[in-house]
C-alpha cells in the first residue's frame, strides 16, 4: 500500500531530478562554450575578425560536447553597446532534440532556447 502511494511520487521526482540534470549539463556547455569563443576572439584584429574568430570557434567546436548539435547553435558578437572596450559573445542553443522534452507534461521544464553570453575586455588598458 505505502509503495503504491509512494512510488508516483518518487518517480515524477526522479524523471525531475533527471531532466534538470540534462537542461543544465547542455545550459553549462553552451556557457563554456560561449567563454571558448569569447577567448579565442581576442585575437582579433578589428570587430569584425573577432565575430569571424568566435563564428568559426563555435562552428568548429559546438559539435564536440555530447549535449549540443552543431546544426542548433547560434551565435552573435559584436562590442558591448554600453562599453565599447569589451566584446560579446552570445551563444544560443535550440534544446528542442533533447531526450527532456518528452516528460514535458509530467515535470514542468524551462524554455527550450538555451542563451548564454560571454564578455570579454579587449586588449589596450
Amino acid at each position: 500500500m505505502e509503495f503504491a502511494l509512494i512510488f508516483p511520487v518518487a518517480l515524477i521526482f526522479f524523471c525531475g531530478l533527471l531532466a534538470y540534470g540534462l537542461y543544465f549539463g547542455a545550459a553549462h556547455s553552451v556557457q563554456q562554450l560561449a567563454a571558448d569563443a569569447a577567448r579565442a576572439s581576442v585575437s582579433g584584429l578589428n570587430d569584425s575578425e573577432r565575430a569571424s574568430i568566435a563564428s568559426a570557434h563555435v562552428a568548429a567546436s559546438g559539435g564536440v560536447y555530447p549535449l549540443l548539435r552543431a546544426d542548433r547553435i547560434a551565435v552573435a558578437a559584436h562590442p558591448l553597446a554600453a562599453d565599447p572596450s569589451q566584446f560579446e559573445v552570445r551563444v544560443s542553443f535550440n534544446s528542442q532534440d533533447l531526450p527532456i522534452w518528452l516528460l514535458s507534461g509530467l515535470v514542468p521544464l524551462p524554455g527550450k532556447v538555451i542563451e548564454r553570453t560571454a564578455v570579454i575586455k579587449r586588449g589596450g588598458y
